[in-house]
């Protein structure tokens, strides 16, 4: 991606329209389902010191006689409500709501980043850790200075209790992000790395500038 194909004031214009995410509430099992909030309504999500205050109830489901509460993970407003699944009985994975919240100045600066950096992405769904040599380059040199290049050994998937070197194939660059947090499962096609080639790190560090400078 050459710095001529970014539109800056177009992707800042995108985030000023509309400085929110949206978090699709899908249903965690089968069951009768009553849904406990409606558009327009504030949540709010786990709050505490440990933690420990569940969030706003948003549905119930109801699976022979038993009765599963759903809280809100995160503070917003709710967003949508499909109000057509009241007291319907659903299946696992049914869209139920949406929760609208605001992005916070370095979300923004992250969501932005996605759209630049070249992601590399998980083959499998597995937990990932950085391969041994990697993580003892990062250690010493820091993550934004470590190079890598196709072929180098840069990350081990570990999948039904076996673990596979994982060998990077895509173009070289510096580790500018890390979206993995290893030990954790990762689906299959979500990004594990943000590449950045060298030569664009110039460009990387001015949209971070801009979007720090821009954003109230």
């Amino acid at each position: 991606m050459l710095e001529q194909d970014i539109d800056f004031d177009t992707i800042l214009n995108r985030y000023r329209a509309d400085p929110f995410d949206y978090l699709a509430v899908h249903t965690t099992h089968t069951g009768r389902i009553r849904c406990k909030v409606r558009k327009g309504e504030m949540v709010q999500g786990v709050s505490g010191k440990f933690n420990h205050i569940p969030g706003t109830l948003l549905y119930e489901l109801e699976r022979e006689r038993n009765l599963k509460r759903i809280t809100a993970l995160t503070n917003g407003r709710v967003d949508l409500v499909h109000a057509d699944l009241e007291g319907s009985f659903v299946e696992a994975g049914e869209h139920v709501l949406t929760i609208k919240y605001p992005l916070k100045k370095k979300e923004i600066i992250e969501h932005i980043l996605r759209q630049v950096l070249t992601t590399y992405k998980a083959p499998e769904k597995a937990r990932y850790f950085f391969a041994a040599d990697l993580q003892s380059r990062i250690d010493k040199q820091g993550q934004q200075v470590v190079a890598i290049k196709p072929g180098d050994e840069v990350l081990t998937m570990s999948l039904m209790k076996r673990d596979t070197p994982v060998y990077y194939d895509g173009e070289p660059g510096i580790i500018h992000s890390v979206y993995f947090k290893p030990g954790l499962s990762v689906e299959q096609g979500e990004p594990l790395l943000g590449i950045c080639p060298q030569e664009r790190l110039h460009l990387i560090e001015r949209i971070i500038t801009r979007v720090k400078a821009d954003w109230e």
